[in-house]
């Protein structure tokens, strides 16, 4: 179950202390993009978010859109918000991880990921030895195979609960 737990919990990726992440050898964030940066029925980066990736540039923080969202739907993003991207990516499996790990000379200590599911972003993360950081979704709308997910991670987040892992709602650094 330790591999289901997040390194990082908070309510938002705007609660998160990026500061602090850097101050810890984090050089890299790979963000979600559906229900972590943005709800999916929302196409374009508001202002908002745009000026959370500017702010993050500007403590020198590399951040990559990371999704298994199709190129059409992490574009926008993509462009409005001027970070690299990788789409299709289907976390929680290893290639496009490493990918990034090849292509910006990262090692596993200075990346960390940002997603709201338990099953792809906080998983993925763990077993590559990333920093997990786990954030509520933003809405409840969610795909097909997320919705599938969710379930799943129900029954996860209750066990780790049992076992005095994890208890959602209870924010940690």
């Amino acid at each position: 179950m330790e591999v289901f737990r997040p390194d990082v919990y908070q309510k938002s990726i705007y609660d998160i202390d990026y500061m602090k992440l850097k101050n810890n050898g984090i050089r890299c964030l790979l963000f979600d993009l559906d229900n972590t940066l943005a709800p999916i029925d929302i196409t374009v980066p508001d202002k908002k978010l745009q000026d959370f990736f500017h702010y993050l540039e500007e403590i020198g923080l590399k951040a990559i859109i990371l999704s298994n969202a199709s190129k059409k739907r992490v574009t926008p993003f993509k462009e409005k918000c001027n970070v690299d991207s990788s789409y299709h990516s289907h976390k929680p499996f290893k290639k496009k991880y490493k990918r990034i790990l090849e292509i910006y000379h990262f090692k596993d200590t200075e990346v960390a990921c940002v997603g709201d599911q338990l099953l792809t972003d906080i998983f993925g993360a763990n077993r590559l030895g990333f920093t997990s950081i786990l954030v509520n979704p933003i809405s409840k709308n969610d795909h097909l195979p997320t919705k599938i997910n969710r379930f799943l991670e129900n029954r996860i987040y209750h066990s780790l609960k049992r076992k005095g892992l994890f208890e959602r709602g209870i924010y940690y650094e």
